[in-house]
């Protein structure tokens, strides 16, 4: 007898319908599983046979064939072990075969029968919409992640005989009630309250945070740098529900959401070490997962000590800040995830980090220096909107000054001028923040008079700026315009972006 069961293969951020086809057959005992299945959908033999016997249920002594349709898509994880355990129970009549139609079934089997959260259930949820079914099985630690997508209804259970009893009408479950995540509370990794000094930096991350440019903070060390970037989070405007998704989502693939959790009600924060691989950093492996310029995905990535990254993996990051998504290709096909996140880097001036200290002397030989600079290439610098020199400040500053604004105070201007973008960008699905703003709408939206061209015009004979940087620069004068509640770009904003583009290198080596 064959039985066919729905779930889901979750390939990069989306989910794929699969058919679970379960075939009992006389002949010697044996249970196969095929379809192009990875090392724990094998497994997932000896989990079944032990859930079913805990579960009061026959296991068949006879020869049993599995089929993960179709049979060209790679079926990873423990995803499958329930719709395998309930195509068996259909194949041997233990669930009417009309009752599982129209659902789709994830979740992982232990070996009592009990049901174990999975990662990529938010992808089936979406997935199950996407392909016309709206009834999704789960296990209990995925219930509010899979019943926050609005359309589809979840039911969450504990057991594999919870599942059974509600198909065979012996017990009813209750579908999951969604719950409404405060989007309102963002998480506060460091108060700007607490920092001294540093009204530049401060003001930088603040015009950063607005129009979601990248910026390089660059400076000795024991100036703030990291303090600085870890204040960014702060500041940053309250998810919205469909950045709330999106950044869910990925978490959920990476397997980063706690049990029990629904939506994120935070942005993310990744601060990965410089010995990260390019793999790690910006997604790949044998079956491709998201890396850590995906899993900041409308969030904040910090690369600290950004000269100590292999050079070739920084190069990696040129098409994703660019692009705003990693597409990984391998033989068997390319999956693609977003990478739409606001790059914080911090770097020294050279190895000791000294170098152009006034207080301190530097150490490093010329070659040393050149070696430690060429390590961050050129194309890659040019890709930060803001450069902020971070100096020490001043002991007047640190001992007697007052403290500055705190992360809330800032954070109400920040999302005024998000606030802006969104009403100047409504019916643009491709632009959430000026940085997004595509080279065909840079002369619609950052128009700049002729004081302003005359200004950047002098720049760019000068070769202090690129191409590329004329263009972010409209861009960054449009947020300080935005953040100043100004109509239109003046000489003034201009002005200020451009104090943002001075080169990194300002000192000659001999």
């Amino acid at each position: 007898m064959s039985s066919y069961i729905s779930s889901a293969a979750v390939i990069g951020v989306d989910a794929v319908p699969i058919v679970v086809e379960s075939d009992i057959s006389f002949g010697m005992p044996a249970f196969n599983v095929v379809g192009l299945p990875d090392i724990a959908v094998k497994e997932a033999r000896e989990r079944i046979r032990s859930a079913l016997k805990e579960g009061g249920f026959g296991f068949p002594q006879t020869r049993i064939t599995v089929n993960l349709a179709p049979a060209d898509v790679r079926k990873q994880g423990p995803f499958f072990d329930l719709p395998i355990a309930l195509s068996l129970l259909v194949a041997q009549g233990d669930i009417p075969p009309a009752a599982a139609k129209g659902m789709v079934f994830v979740g992982e089997l232990g070996l009592d029968g009990t049901l174990r959260p999975v990662r990529g259930v938010l992808a089936a949820a979406l997935g199950a919409l996407r392909y016309g079914i709206s009834v999704l099985w789960v296990p209990a630690g995925n219930s509010s992640e899979a019943a926050s997508i609005p359309g589809v209804t979840v039911y969450a259970a504990k057991t594999l005989r919870d599942v059974v009893d509600h198909l065979c009408s012996r017990k009813t479950l209750e579908n999951v009630q969604p719950s409404t995540p405060d989007f309102h509370s963002p998480k506060v990794h460091s108060d700007m309250h607490d920092i001294r000094g540093q009204s530049h930096a401060k003001r930088g991350l603040e015009i950063a945070a607005a129009g979601g440019h990248h910026v390089l903070m660059f400076g000795p060390p024991g100036t703030g740098k990291t303090m600085l970037a870890r204040s960014l989070p702060g500041i940053l405007p309250p998810l919205t529900p469909k950045e709330a998704v999106e950044a869910t989502l990925i978490a959920s693939i990476a397997g980063l959401l706690p049990p029990g959790s629904g939506l994120l009600n935070h942005r993310p924060w990744r601060s990965p070490h410089h010995s990260s691989s390019a793999a790690a950093l910006i997604g790949g492996g044998a079956f491709p997962r998201p890396g850590e310029v995906s899993l900041a995905h409308r969030g904040v990535l910090f690369l600290d000590e950004l000269p100590e990254f292999s050079p070739s993996v920084l190069e990696q990051l040129r098409q994703p800040l660019e692009d705003g998504e990693v597409t990984v290709a391998r033989v068997g096909g390319s999956v693609r995830f977003p990478s739409q996140l606001l790059l914080v880097a911090a770097m020294n001036p050279c190895p000791c980090g000294f170098s152009g200290d006034v207080r301190r002397p530097c150490v490093c030989r010329p070659h040393r220096i050149r070696a430690y600079r060429q390590r961050v290439s050129g194309p890659l610098l040019d890709r930060f909107d803001l450069i902020l020199h971070v100096s020490n400040p001043e002991p007047t500053a640190l001992v007697h000054a007052s403290c500055g604004e705190s992360t809330e105070e800032i954070r109400v201007r920040v999302c005024a001028a998000r606030s802006r973008q969104e009403h100047r960008f409504r019916g643009h699905d491709t632009c959430v923040t000026n940085a997004d703003i595509p080279p065909s709408q840079i002369e619609t939206w950052c128009n700049l008079d002729e004081k302003s061209r005359l200004m950047v015009e002098h720049a760019l004979s000068l070769g202090s700026i690129s191409a590329r940087g004329f263009a972010r620069i409209r861009k960054v004068s449009r947020t300080i315009a935005d953040l100043a509640d100004a109509e239109h770009i003046t000489e003034e904003h201009v002005a200020e972006a451009l104090q943002y583009r001075a080169p990194v290198w300002t000192d000659k080596l001999e």
